[in-house]
């Protein structure tokens, strides 16, 4: 009984009252979110839930509550309502809360004023609502009423089925305006063939076409340059006794100048009187503006002066044509003239007026002065160009022509109005001609207004040039700011950008800087992407790990250097394998020696001697003895006597055997006297198997040894149990003692 009680006064109220904002904001506040997008077909199809209960506080109002400070129309505060809340079966009950029988006024007022608000899709959901739900039967004004305003959205599938199938079904005839009104809209989003079905059409609907159809049906084939089809629908207008009127014949003007049919254009301008129509300023302008688009400057200041002398003052819009025809054809004089004209008689400039000149004034060095000027009556009365790249070129000009000040001046100005996002480009031509002249902390600041507002990022924005980025990056390198330039290089990259030089100045300044990792990372990235690299980015990245005391780091930015096709100096190379060579790292030193000598790098011998040396002090003697022989093959024979004795004196002599072994198999340059240490050593050590083998060799050789030595040696064979080695030895040198002795060689043992 407490709910019916509540219920009874707004159900007793008028469909016209007006409704209190608290009631509207009560009934809205079950949703605060932002409306959804609606859907194509708006018509619900939830479950109906129960009826919404008036709040505790509602019911429990005091008599003398204070009545709301303002009121309005029920139409607007259903259109908030809808608005605001998703379309559900809830919401209509709300609606029909607040108004059971939906009267014809009341739905005009929801469509004219969503329609105010831009949401036509509403002014149509609220439509199908009221008579397929609310019992509202559309009247032909409704249909009059919502047509035109779904044309004019581009909701142009809806209008056309409400013509053709929701007015029959109430027995509606359209009348010709809503029927050319849509027509129009055709034209407008350049569907001329669906313009000229409905327009063909118009007799079926039982409508009399009038020179309101026949000109909005030749606006809409006339945009898509469709001159022919144009003529033919002129002709049958004529042959059915419409009379064109004013509007037919600035239509076709404009139409046949769009299409750059200018005998046509003419002939329609003469046959004007003859039908007895006077032309009007539209008229000549379209006129004017077919000559423009012709590019017959002559012919359309010719018209453009007969104006006054046949009774219609120039307009802005005349003025405005003819000072784009001008600048187009480079006549900017002219174009400055008809400007000034305009100033003296009163004409204000507009957008179009400006967006006209402005190109003609931003691309001669010469009238610099003027199109800053200009830039300020724009910023001043908030007029904002429709072409938005007039800034970009005055600051082009201003930079060329050396006035780094105004063009600083004009960005500025262009960052102020409104709906303008300043042209990437713009920033680039500021900074390249700001470091060229000097002024590159100025450049800096450009550049961090760049980054701030993010304009890079934008999918839609231009590519910077090369040299626009270059000189701003080089110079943050080299003054140790390289994060922030990465930061905008990686910008660019994100647009496909792969500039060399860009790459290696930040692999050059995070070097500088000791940010290793990212100067690694950059090379890496490079690598990736195929971008070559410079050689000098390369050693100065070795020399930076080098300072860090990171020769493995360094070994693999060596390696990198030479993966990317850079011969490192020889000084690098030795400053590489210094560092691994100190820190203990033989084996990588080793590796560093081998990619050195595979590249023809033959100095650095002393501490490639080094390096063998302490491989064969530490056990390594394959690696040892291959570094060898690589560096016999590529003309670098290493002293190995030295080496010998090196290794004998520090007892590695099974070590200094081996080599001896390899020189001897290899017939390399090594005085018999070192041999005569290395068996001395082996003798020493016991090596007796060992010895004979080298003793064999040196003897096959032709080296000459001391008979008491090798008695000492079969001796010891024998005593070993190694009495064949000891027979084949005393045969050899039975044989061979002869032979030996007349060359003169130095004894090979003494032992």
């Amino acid at each position: 009984m407490a709910r019916r009680h509540l219920l009874l006064p707004l159900l007793s109220r008028s469909p016209h009252a007006p409704t209190p904002l608290h009631l509207r904001h009560a009934l809205c506040s079950s949703s605060s979110s932002p409306p959804p997008t609606p859907a194509i077909e708006p018509t619900p199809t939830v479950e109906t839930p129960e009826e919404e209960a008036p709040s505790a506080a509602a019911a429990e109002e005091k008599p003398d509550t204070p009545p709301p400070r303002a009121e309005e129309p029920l139409h607007e505060t259903i259109l908030h309502m809808i608005r605001r809340r998703k379309w559900t079966t809830r919401l209509e009950n709300s609606v029909r809360l607040l108004s059971p029988t939906l009267s014809a006024p009341l739905v005009h007022g929801v469509i004219s004023s969503a329609a105010a608000a831009n949401r036509a899709d509403l002014a149509l959901q609220f439509f199908r609502f009221a008579y397929r739900r609310a019992g509202f039967r559309p009247e032909p004004a409704t249909f009059s009423l919502l047509i035109p305003v779904l044309a004019s959205n581009r909701m142009l599938n809806h209008a056309r089925c409400i013509l053709l199938e929701t007015m029959p079904a109430f027995s509606v005839s359209p009348d010709e305006a809503t029927v050319a009104a849509l027509v129009a809209a055709y034209g407008k989003a350049r569907i001329p063939q669906e313009a000229v079905k409905l327009f063909r059409l118009m007799p079926e609907l039982g409508i009399t076409r009038t020179a309101l159809s026949y000109n909005a049906v030749l606006k809409a084939i006339l945009c898509r340059g469709r001159e022919a089809m144009a003529r033919r629908i002129y002709n049958a207008m004529i042959a059915d006794g419409v009379a064109p009127d004013l509007s037919t014949y600035n239509t076709l003007i404009w139409g046949f100048g769009l299409s750059e049919k200018m005998e046509a254009a003419v002939r329609v301008f003469g046959d004007m009187k003859g039908h007895g129509v006077t032309p009007d300023v539209t008229t000549y302008n379209n006129l004017i503006n077919a000559w423009v688009r012709n590019g017959d400057l002559e012919s359309a200041r010719k018209v453009f002066d007969e104006m006054p002398g046949a009774g219609f003052e120039r307009n802005s819009v005349s003025y405005n044509v003819m000072i784009k025809g001008y600048v187009e054809a480079k006549k900017v004089e002219e174009a400055v003239g008809l400007f000034k004209e305009m100033g003296e008689k009163g004409l204000r400039s507009s957008e179009k007026t400006f967006a006209a000149l402005m190109p003609g004034l931003c691309d001669d060095q010469g009238r610099t002065a003027e199109a800053r000027k200009a830039v300020e009556d724009m910023a001043e009365r908030r007029l904002t160009p429709k072409d938005k790249t007039v800034f970009l070129r005055l600051v082009t000009t201003l930079c060329k022509a050396g006035d780094l000040d105004g063009a600083l001046e004009v960005h500025k100005k262009s960052g102020q109005f409104k709906h303008v996002l300043v042209d990437p480009r713009q920033y680039g031509v500021l900074m390249q001609s700001l470091c060229a002249g000097g002024k590159c902390d100025g450049a800096v600041e450009v550049l961090d207004e760049l980054l701030e507002k993010g304009t890079l990022l934008s999918p839609k924005s231009p590519v910077l040039e090369a040299p626009a980025y270059n000189p701003v990056i080089e110079y943050l390198c080299n003054n140790g700011n390289t994060k922030k330039a990465e930061t905008f290089f990686r910008q660019l990259m994100k647009k496909g950008v792969d500039d060399k030089l860009a790459f290696n100045s930040l692999i050059r300044g995070h070097a500088k800087e000791g940010v290793l990792e990212a100067a690694q990372e950059i090379l890496a990235i490079m690598t990736r992407r195929g971008v070559p690299t410079d050689p000098i980015s390369h050693t100065l990245l070795v020399d930076s790990f080098l300072k860090k005391n990171e020769p493995a780091d360094a070994k693999t930015a060596l390696d990198s250097m030479m993966e990317q096709g850079h011969l490192p100096s020889p000084a690098l190379f030795k400053s590489v394998m210094v560092a691994l060579f100190d820190d203990g790292r033989v084996q990588t030193a080793s590796r560093v020696m081998r990619s050195m000598i595979e590249k023809g790098v033959t100095e650095n011998m002393d501490m490639a001697h080094k390096i063998l040396e302490a491989l064969f002090m530490r056990g390594h003697v394959d690696e040892a003895i291959g570094r060898v022989n690589l560096m016999v093959e590529n003309g670098c024979m290493p002293d190995l006597d030295k080496l010998l004795v090196a290794l004998c004196q520090k007892d590695k002599v099974m070590e200094a055997h081996k080599l001896a072994d390899f020189a001897l198999d290899r017939d390399f340059e090594v005085s018999f006297s070192t041999y005569d240490k290395v068996l001395e050593a082996l003798y020493t050590e016991e090596k007796t198997l060992p010895a004979y083998s080298m003793l064999c060799k040196i003897k096959h050789k032709g080296g000459v040894v001391d008979q008491k030595g090798c008695d000492a040696l079969m001796d010891s064979l024998k005593a070993e149990g190694y009495s064949k080695q000891a027979d084949i030895l005393s045969r050899i040198l039975v044989e061979s003692g002869s032979s030996t002795s007349k060359r003169g060689k130095k004894v090979a043992m003494g032992a």
